[in-house]
């Protein structure tokens, strides 16, 4: 069975503002029935609590629903974030999105 896969890509800075869109995104993905959500991280050049807030919310969201959340191409500042507020235990992450199609994608 092959998995329904949206991808979202975020761009600037994660803060309060655009984290409401990313949250938003993410519902409609839900409801729409995605089995996965990847959030690739590589143009996100700074997350601020606001954004990590977002990820969380996103998180509960999705695991509610019983889909899966991972998370690719997380830079030195968001990898710093995670591992201070322990939210790497929490967060499956990839190095970019062709890791997640190696590893996630071929098991489906």
């Amino acid at each position: 069975m092959s998995a329904f896969v949206k991808i979202l890509q975020p761009s600037g800075i994660l803060d309060g503002i655009r984290g409401h869109e990313l949250r938003r995104e993410i519902n409609e993905a839900v409801n729409a029935g995605v089995d996965i959500v990847l959030i690739d991280l590589k143009d996100i050049k700074f997350m601020d609590s606001s954004g990590l807030g977002t990820l969380v919310s996103a998180m509960k969201v999705v695991r509610i629903a019983d889909r899966k959340l991972f998370l690719c191409s997380v830079n030195g500042q968001i990898k710093m974030l995670f591992e201070l507020t322990k939210m790497d235990k929490i967060f499956e992450t990839f190095v970019d999105q062709d890791e997640f199609k190696h590893q996630i994608l071929a098991i489906q």
